[in-house]
């Protein structure tokens, strides 16, 4: 063996001395005189005409330099991506909540939607219609486009909240499919909470409207949930405008606009800038992509439900703010993933976040938004991020992706202004009453510490009387004091994190903003 590595070792030594040979032979060794003389004269040619050539090119030199220049531009990938982005970004991006009392008919106008918008092909179109005769429900087959699950099909009411995306020419949107069955108005504050625009779906069906509109239905208690979590533009779709009862009669259509005004007026929509009413039949799909027939509906001459979405606008958001994003869910693949809204600024991959409030530093791994990976997202996406750094066991929904430099605050008390909406029957709002506080995607169990103030509703000032209980319709200044540290904003600072409910054996108690943290 060592004399074969001597033999390896002494090639290796040869094989790196063969390329010096030539050097050595160009001029040392060779004895011929002439040769070296042609070389001299050979390299003197060389010399003038690299002269030569340096007084030729001694302009146009900067160009070559100029030259040079893109092709490290093009090394470096982030203008590109940026020009990818702006293509990207062309289409503005909405999120929009479908609300309203259960069997309005939501999920049928959502899947009527992705029918209409091209997002669901013919044949499985079909194929739901097929299991919804089975189920003897053929009305339903629209639906189980939003309803995926099997209980939500057998029963026929939404659980969960249904996303799916759809374009038009303008605009990007997802829908948030919110359940509107009472029992589950938790999951449809998840919902709200993410939305920019709200299309609350009203049935003209005989009997339908009333039952939803009336003290207990979900219509009320949606709208003033979606004024409360920031849904600050309202479609009001009157939908089953085909049904018999109805018939597209104009009066019915009057009738529920006429009711509907003064209250969303009073839960604080401008009816004349945020809301606007439109005629629609979810099921067959009329007034939705193309405007109404005038043979159907001779009284109609307002925007189809595509055009009025697009023509919605929403104040921007600042891409260039804090971080923050409320995280609603997490799962586990190839790292930890978390979803939900950015309410403010960019993130790109490989930025540094904290993870609030358990101050956990996470590296972004990945970014997806509606299915597709992206390089970065701004404000008002609904993404999913992969993170290094953390368990998915450390994080629950409620905790607050923000920015290292400017992280959101954490805390346990904070003092609200309260709008009392509907007490209990035997309840009194006084220091020590209980409720289920949401604010963003937190919910948590929190106890009113003390009653600050009253706050008169018509001067909007403070009353000057003690004040040691309060009741249905009074706005008050509190303190709230919760058990575990949340994250939330002053409602002067941001918002989307400063809004929040209060409820209470599954109703709505008080809707309020935050005034003032005591941050720790």
């Amino acid at each position: 063996m060592s004399i074969q590595t001597m033999d390896i070792e002494e090639e290796i030594r040869s094989l790196q001395l063969d390329p010096a040979d030539p050097a050595e032979d160009n001029g040392v060794v060779n004895p011929e005189e002439p040769k070296t003389e042609e070389v001299e004269e050979s390299d003197r040619m060389e010399e003038d005409t690299k002269e030569e050539v340096q007084t030729h090119t001694s302009e146009p030199e900067p160009i070559e330099v100029e030259q040079k220049v893109p092709m490290k531009e093009k090394e470096i990938p982030t203008p590109e991506e940026d020009e990818e982005q702006m293509e990207l970004n062309k289409k503005r991006h909405l999120n929009v909540v479908f609300i309203g009392h259960v069997d309005a008919g939501k999920s049928t106008t959502g899947g009527q939607i992705l029918f209409l918008s091209g997002q669901v092909d013919d044949r499985t179109i079909q194929k739901y219609e097929k299991e919804a005769k089975d189920k003897s429900r053929e009305s339903w087959y629209m639906a189980y486009i939003m309803d995926t699950n099997e209980e939500e099909r057998v029963k026929g009411k939404t659980v969960e909240v249904g996303r799916a995306h759809f374009e038009t020419e303008t605009t990007r949107f997802t829908i948030l499919d919110a359940p509107g069955h009472k029992s589950y108005v938790p999951n449809m504050i998840s919902g709200a909470s993410q939305a920019d625009i709200g299309v609350l779906v009203i049935s003209a069906r005989k009997g339908e409207f009333e039952t939803g509109y009336e003290r207990g239905g979900q219509t009320r208690e949606h709208v003033q949930l979606a004024k409360t979590l920031g849904v600050s533009k309202l479609l009001v779709v009157v939908n089953k405008m085909d049904d018999p009862t109805v018939n597209w009669a104009k009066e019915r259509y009057d009738e529920i606009e006429t009711k509907m005004t003064p209250f969303l007026k009073s839960s604080g929509y401008n009816v004349k800038k945020d809301v606007l009413f439109l005629p629609i039949s979810g099921l067959i799909g009329t007034n939705m992509k193309t405007r109404l027939d005038k043979s159907v509906c001779p009284w109609w001459n307002g925007p189809c439900l595509f055009e009025a979405l697009d023509a919605i606008e929403v104040p921007l958001r600042d891409p260039k703010g804090p971080f923050r994003m409320p995280i609603m869910d997490k799962f586990k693949d190839m790292g930890t993933v978390v979803m939900g809204k950015i309410e403010s600024g960019s993130v790109r991959e490989g930025d540094s976040l904290l993870v609030m409030p358990n101050k956990a530093h996470v590296k972004v791994l990945g970014i997806y938004c509606d299915e597709d990976k992206t390089k970065r997202a701004g404000p008002g996406e609904n993404v999913r991020i992969r993170l290094s750094g953390i368990d998915d066991d450390d994080i629950l929904s409620g905790f607050v992706l923000s920015s290292v430099a400017k992280p959101v605050a954490a805390t346990t008390e904070f003092i609200a202004r309260l709008q009392i909406l509907e007490l209990l029957d035997n309840a009194i709002f006084t220091a020590g009453y209980k409720a289920v506080l949401h604010i963003h995607s937190v919910v948590e169990e929190c106890e009113i510490v003390e009653l600050l103030q009253q706050i008169d509703p018509k001067t909007k000032k403070p009353m000057k009387k003690k004040v040691l209980f309060v009741k249905n319709g009074a706005v008050v200044l509190c303190r709230v004091q919760v058990s575990n540290l949340i994250c939330i904003e002053k409602f002067s600072d941001f918002q989307q994190l400063g809004r929040f409910t209060l409820r209470s054996e599954g109703k709505t108690v008080a809707v309020g903003i935050v005034m003032d943290l005591n941050s720790s």
